[in-house]
């Protein structure tokens, strides 16, 4: 990329993560700070095949480091699937004067501003924000931190319960493809097991990790479970019906806690990385430098090419399994 970046574009798409406020502020600051011009589009995509901008300033996003959610909001289009949504997006941006644009989002989100970039020759940058941490490229995402956090609160106060009655709580978290949320959770608020979508530990693994449990004393059981776990193809109801068959002495109970993840006032980790990523991605474009993500990588501030944060896939990681088998004992 050999333009002149004069105007940058910025909006959020995809699901809301805490910390993407922090993220908006810290981008449109970035710009101001370097003396060129913020242009926020609201509700993502689909903002920006209608048009629906407003010039950003420093004063413009105060105070909204510590909101949850996203003051430009977010929305999916299927029209931007299309190139004729694209050309529209294309032709507001030209009008307005855009040069660039930063997306927050995940991998779709990204999937978007590759193929984008492709037809226009557009600059592009992605800022990783969500929830699952499930993007290739960077250590932690947007929200993640925040979201570990209100699931640990949570499982907390169901454990006050589950101990009181002398309960199983299967305890559903997001985590679809990946079980970043349950294996952190799980281990920080001492869950008794863990299922995610990277390991089926099959039923009797499960049956037998209880009623061992029992047996050694225990009288109230936690189990954190990936809304994606594969464990015998059954979902949370399914497993709870399953223990409830064959260990009829436990009491069994599901939590699932939901979108309440998302939610929430982002932590001051989530606050500091939104800011970074803010910053690097603004100066990147700024470089000469175009489709990359920024993401973060033994505290140091990384750059990965969009198609390869796209494609590549995060690994669990396998140090914290072994540290689940051995203390949920």
């Amino acid at each position: 990329m050999t333009k002149t970046v004069k105007k940058i574009g910025l909006l959020t798409s995809g699901g809301d993560a805490p910390g993407m406020n922090a993220a908006i502020r810290a981008v449109v600051r970035t710009c101001v700070y370097h003396n060129i011009e913020c242009i926020g589009i609201y509700r993502g995509y689909q903002g920006m095949i209608e048009g629906d901008f407003e010039t950003m300033d420093a004063r413009s996003v105060n105070n909204i480091i510590n909101r949850g959610g996203t003051i430009l909001k977010s929305a999916r289009s299927s029209e931007f699937r299309t190139k004729e949504g694209r050309q529209k997006a294309y032709q507001h941006l030209k009008n307005a004067g855009v040069d660039a644009f930063v997306v927050i989002g995940g991998d779709g989100s990204f999937t978007g501003a590759m193929i984008f970039n492709e037809e226009f020759d557009f600059p592009v940058m992605g800022i990783p924000g969500t929830i699952d941490n499930d993007i290739y490229g960077t250590t932690f995402t947007l929200g993640y931190d925040t979201a570990l956090n209100t699931v640990v609160e949570a499982i907390d106060k169901i454990r006050d319960t589950a101990s009181s009655h002398n309960r199983l709580f299967f305890v559903e978290v997001m985590g679809r493809d990946a079980g970043d949320i349950a294996l952190n959770a799980g281990i920080g608020a001492g869950a008794e097991e863990i299922l995610i979508p990277e390991e089926d530990l099959g039923l009797e693994r499960l049956l037998e990790s209880l009623e061992s449990s029992r047996k050694r004393g225990k009288t109230s059981s936690i189990v954190v479970v990936a809304e994606g776990d594969k464990t015998a193809g059954k979902s949370v109801f399914e497993l709870k019906e399953y223990v409830n068959e064959n260990l009829p002495d436990y009491d069994v109970r599901v939590s699932v806690l939901g979108h309440m993840q998302r939610g929430g006032s982002p932590s001051c980790y989530d606050r500091v990385l939104a800011s970074r990523m803010g910053v690097k991605a603004v100066e990147t474009l700024l470089d000469g430098k175009s489709t990359y993500m920024v993401g973060v990588a033994c505290d140091k501030m990384i750059l990965t090419p969009l198609e390869d944060a796209v494609k590549g896939k995060s690994e669990i990681d396998q140090e914290l399994l072994r540290v689940s088998d051995i203390v949920t004992i």
